[in-house]
């Protein structure tokens, strides 16, 4: 029989929930568009009171607060629901056509089920971002960290005026980037250590002084996370930036700051954008600062004014040297002073260097040990302790930078000179062109400016600095501690100091001894005692051998006499200078073994003649200095040296015949002549030569014979012809000549001086106006000279030519009893500095007005001999007058 069984379910909760659930389907679906229009009213009023409070947050951002960290959470969220709605609103018209049966249903419903739960629980996220309450959106900025202030040296001397400048410098409005260079060792470092530590008391209204050390390997990374870890920004999430990012962060953060940047010894040009630094020339209030040892770096970061930081005068340089040494030592013996004296002229003012040497003085309180002291200073610095240690590295990193072998090998030639030498660029250029340093074979002018080019370089390195020379010739110094420096790297960091033997003017009485002469490579033995040299050395890897005399030693005895047998054992000396030996008569046969050779320096000599079998055997001569040389009767058989490029005849008394300069036009590969020329029948060959006259760099013509003078000269006068593009100084002495002729398409484009003196009969020079690079013009002792410019002969050049003297710095006239007109108008003469008039009684009109000459502090001024002269001098106007009569000047008798 079976059983029943009855359930009893309660229906009711089932029921409410299937139709809640209904419901709120059908909610979704049929209260869209309802919801879409409420989310695109609500989003507006998002939008509208986002951007409200973001242009509030931009002007108390400005006013130097900072925004709430809450805020900007709140912003971000905003960013991200306005993409969201964005989306929802990109589908909203195909869902709306979906919609069926007055919305209370959909053609795909599921579709619209969700789309419709999307746009109801957006509607809610921007509902609850709008009705978010701030009562603040920014806080007061945290003070940034204080100043670090930076250790010092103890002993800090004779720095009080470039640090006063470089301060003031650094406060000025409108200077935004401020460089310091200067040699290593100098100073630079501890001057801008002095700005920084002046900050560390007093901000001056900067929010960061932010301190980097970039030294020679430039890594912009490390610079970035210097800089972050100083201002703030070297979190967690800053490690993970790359370079780029980290850039736009800084630049980000630092744009709305003011800011002061020291970034101490670079070697190469930094770049600030890169690194993410505001360029602090277009932002007020801030400013990069930078130390270097290359003037060239301060040019590339846009220094228009870089501030040069200089070695110690004498005075701070002893008073540094004597608080490293201490009074004790110093007064342990009369003796000790005087030699500390010399020491510290030995280090030239640098403190590095005295820094040195004074501590290890310290301690020495015998004289003995004072006096070996400066023996080793002055034999070979390098053995001197804490040179090779401290100071000889840390300048050799100049030496490093260089670029290229044959810049270091420029630098190293320099150490060939004496101490303290003026050395002349020149001169420097040609050994370097012979030894084969800088490439001649496309021209010794192209090389001379490469030249020219290697000794900027080096100036701008602090390697070399530029010299002041009386005789106007461009010259360079070398500080003697970068000497030592460069014969310690000459001598492969002192493993083989035999390979430099450089004992210039030194007093030395005869050859150094040399324990092993084949591994001598360059040897200077300039300005010394030696008057014979005997024996032959066995010099088989020589290069260079400097014997000559400049004005440096001033030394009396002179180089008499050379053995035959000296040179048997050179074979690869390319250099051999013997000039200013004026006691040197003679050269010995043996010259002739030197087959390598490419320059040969007789300059200032007592040479007669030049023996016939040394020309024949010098086939690799290139350059042959036979300059100054009085005594020289001949130099027949000049046409076998058929490598030579330059020939030097200027100031040479050689008696000139027409072989002679038939000989010089066979020179096939000569570039530059220098020559004086005497009035023979020879000098019309000579100047209507093309070949001769377009490679003369100097000349100078000149009548010996007065009394008897050259019939044909003074009623002719010169004609110069054929190109002279060369042509660098021009001189006539004492001929009578009535004109200078030239040819009508002729130019003097390298002509810069011109000096006329004892030529009585010339009346004008209007040449000139053909010379338009022309610096100096000297015209003394001419009795007929009327005009320097005819206007008459000036009208009839079929060519137009250029206004006259641009570029003269210097007009020296004298004795000129004719003279009536420089020019027949005012010129603007904008580079001249000086006018100088003697004795010239008719010269009643300058050719000038208020605005000629050289402007500025250190204008034009005008020299005069007579009170008389000065008074009677016709202005062009009032303007003019006041212009030059103010700074004119006479002459001291």
């Amino acid at each position: 029989m079976g059983s029943c069984v009855s359930l009893s379910v309660p229906l009711d909760n089932l029921v409410n929930k299937v139709s809640q659930c209904l419901d709120e389907k059908v909610g979704y679906t049929h209260n869209l568009e309802k919801n879409l229009t409420a989310l695109e009213t609500t989003i507006a009023e998002l939008k509208a009171k986002r951007d409200d409070l973001s242009t509030k947050l931009k002007r108390e951002e400005d006013s130097g607060l900072q925004r709430l960290a809450e805020f900007q959470v709140w912003l971000d969220r905003v960013e991200t629901i306005q993409k969201e709605v964005n989306d929802i609103f990109s589908a909203r018209n195909v869902e709306l056509q979906r919609l069926c049966l007055c919305g209370f249903c959909s053609k795909r419903l599921l579709s619209s089920y969700h789309y419709g739960k999307s746009v109801f629980l957006t509607l809610g996220k921007v509902e609850k971002l709008k009705n978010k309450d701030f009562k603040e959106i920014t806080a007061q900025a945290l003070t940034p960290d204080e100043v670090e202030e930076l250790p010092l040296q103890p002993t800090i001397v004779g720095q009080e005026k470039m640090l006063k400048k470089a301060w003031k410098h650094l406060m000025e409005d409108g200077v935004g980037l401020i460089g310091m260079y200067g040699m290593g060792g100098v100073g630079k470092t501890t001057l801008l250590t002095q700005i920084n530590n002046k900050l560390s008391e007093n901000r001056h209204g900067f929010d960061y002084v932010i301190w980097v050390v970039v030294s020679k390997e430039l890594q912009i990374g490390k610079i970035q996370d210097d800089i972050a870890q100083k201002v703030g920004l070297g979190e967690e999430e800053w490690k993970v930036k790359d370079k780029g990012q980290k850039a736009v962060h800084l630049f980000n953060f630092l744009k709305k700051k003011k800011f002061v940047l020291f970034l101490d010894d670079i070697w190469e040009k930094v770049e600030l954008a890169e690194i993410g630094v505001p360029d602090p020339r277009s932002l007020k209030g801030c400013k990069v600062a930078f130390t270097t040892r290359s003037q060239d770096v301060c040019g590339r970061m846009g220094v228009e004014n870089p501030m040069e930081v200089r070695c110690l005068e004498e005075a701070d340089a002893f008073d540094l040297f004597q608080k490293k040494v201490g009074e004790t030592t110093l007064g342990s013996h009369p003796g000790i002073p005087e030699i500390a004296s010399k020491v510290v002229k030995k280090c030239c003012g640098l403190p590095l260097a005295l820094n040195i040497i004074g501590e290890t003085m310290s301690c020495k309180k015998t004289v003995e040990e004072w006096r070996n002291a400066i023996n080793v200073l002055n034999s070979y610095a390098a053995e001197f302790e804490g040179m090779v240690d401290k100071v000889l590295p840390l300048l050799k990193f100049s030496y490093d930078s260089l670029k290229g072998e044959h810049v270091k090998s420029c630098l190293l030639y320099c150490a060939l000179y004496p101490e303290d030498a003026q050395i002349v660029k020149e001169e420097l250029i040609e050994y370097w062109i012979c030894e084969d340093i800088i490439d001649g074979s496309e021209g010794i002018e192209k090389a001379e400016d490469k030249g020219h080019e290697i000794i900027g370089s080096l100036v701008r390195a602090s390697l070399l600095m530029e010299g002041d020379d009386k005789l106007g010739r461009g010259v360079v110094c070398m500080h003697d501690v970068v000497r030592e420096m460069a014969l310690w790297i000459a001598s492969e960091l002192g493993t083989q100091k035999e390979a430099f033997v450089v004992r210039a003017g030194v007093g030395l009485l005869e050859i150094p001894k040399v324990k092993n002469w084949n591994v001598v490579r360059k040897m200077s033995l300039r300005d010394n005692k030696i008057v014979n040299l005997d024996g032959s050395p066995e010099c088989m890897e020589l290069t260079t051998l400097l014997l000559g005399r400049g004005e440096y030693g001033r030394i009396s005895s002179e180089l008499e006499k050379i053995s035959s047998e000296f040179f048997s054992y050179m074979p690869k000396l390319v250099v051999l200078d013997l000039s200013g030996n004026e006691n040197l008569s003679e050269l010995p046969e043996g010259i002739s073994n030197l087959v390598s050779l490419q320059y040969l320096n007789l300059k200032a000599t007592g040479i007669r003649c030049l023996p016939k079998k040394v020309l024949q055997e010098l086939k690799k001569l290139i350059h042959l200095d036979l300059e100054y040389t009085s005594k020289l009767k001949s130099i027949v058989g000049i046409s076998d040296l058929y490598s030579l490029k330059v020939l030097k005849l200027r100031g040479s008394d050689l008696p000139w015949d027409l072989d002679t300069v038939k000989e010089l036009e066979t020179l096939k590969h000569l570039e530059i002549l220098t020559i004086n020329f005497n009035v023979t029948p020879s000098l019309e060959r000579f100047l209507s030569s093309p070949r001769l006259m377009s490679r003369t760099r100097f000349l100078k013509i000149s009548d010996h014979f007065v009394s008897s003078p050259n019939r044909n000269l003074e009623s002719t006068g010169i004609s110069l012809s054929g190109s002279m593009d060369k042509l660098r100084v021009f001189s006539i002495e004492k001929c009578r000549i009535p004109e200078i002729k030239i040819g009508r398409r002729y130019s003097f484009l390298s002509l810069v001086g011109v000096y006329i003196r004892g030529c009585d009969s010339l009346k004008e020079l209007t040449f000139l106006m053909f010379a338009p690079n022309l610096r100096v013009l000297g015209i003394f002792d001419a009795k007929d000279m009327e005009d320097i410019i005819n206007r008459e002969n000036a009208c009839e050049c079929e060519e137009s030519v250029n206004i006259p003297f641009q570029k003269l710095n210097f007009l020296r006239l004298g004795y000129l009893p004719k003279l009536k007109n420089i020019y027949w108008s005012p010129l603007p003469f904008p580079c001249l500095e000086k006018i100088e008039v003697r004795n010239c009684p008719n010269l009643k009109k300058l050719p000038l007005d208020s605005k000629s000459g050289k402007q500025g502090e250190n204008g034009c001024i005008i020299h005069y001999e007579s009170p008389r002269w000065i008074k009677d001098v016709q202005w062009e106007d009032e303007a003019t007058k006041i212009r030059f009569l103010s700074s004119c000047k006479q002459f001291l008798l």
